[in-house]
This record gives C-alpha cells, structure tokens and sequence, in this order.
C-alpha cells in the first residue's frame, strides 16, 4: 500500500489535480468529475461540492459585474449594443473561468479535510 503525502488543496485543487497524487486530473471535460484518478485510482464519489463553485462566482464576481453594468447604464446611457461590447464579455470572463479553479478546490479540500456527510453522535454525554 503506498502511503501519499498530504498536499494542499491549494496547490491541488486550483490546477486540476488528483487531491492525493497530485499527477492525476479531477475533471474530465470543463465541470464533470472524473470517476476516479487515472495515476493513482483514486475513487472521486467522495467528491460534492455542490453549488459551492457557483455561489462564490456569483458573490465575488457576478455581483460586482453586474453592479459595473448597471453604474454604466444609470451614468452614461450607452446603446444596447455597446453594452453586448462592453458589459457581456466582463461578465462572462469574470464568471466562467474561476468555477473550474473552485470546484478543483472544493474537492481537493474536501478530501485533504476527510470531510464527509454528517452522522449522528449516539455515543452517550461525557460528564
């Protein structure tokens, strides 16, 4: 059994890379979770981020976006199609690209933390 390192989501997750090996890739297209890790087999059930991804885009990106889209609008008045120039491609350059990075995060934090689903403590009170 070969024993691996711990290493930092941070460095794992942001680039893709299998939480445990690091070599391997989490994603197999833009978003979808591989099953498992094509160098050292780890198994990706583990892996949930949810709406995680998208909630931080939406709040650090997507608002601020659309707040500058709106300031745009409310002080200069520009046509339609200068805001298709102008207030589109910041919103989606700045809402797409991190939900990749994010995800890759989540799931290596998720496996560097052993997080897992909450379970009931049946075990009686110390005390």
């Amino acid at each position: 059994m070969t024993v691996w390192p711990p290493l930092p989501p941070m460095h794992t997750g942001l680039r893709g890379r299998c939480p445990r090996c690091g070599q391997g890739h989490i994603f197999q297209g833009f978003l979808t979770i591989r099953a498992a890790c094509e160098v050292c087999d780890l198994d990706y059930s583990f892996a949930e981020p949810a709406d995680g991804p998208a909630f931080f885009v939406m709040t650090f990106a997507c608002v601020p976006s659309v707040l500058l889209a709106v300031w745009l609008e409310v002080q200069f008045q520009p046509a339609w199609w200068l805001h298709l120039l102008i207030s589109l491609p910041v919103i989606l350059i700045t809402c797409i690209p991190p939900l990749r990075p994010l995800k890759g995060w989540l799931v290596s934090s998720q496996n560097y933390h052993k997080a897992e689903e909450g379970k009931w403590d049946r075990s009686p009170p110390h005390g």
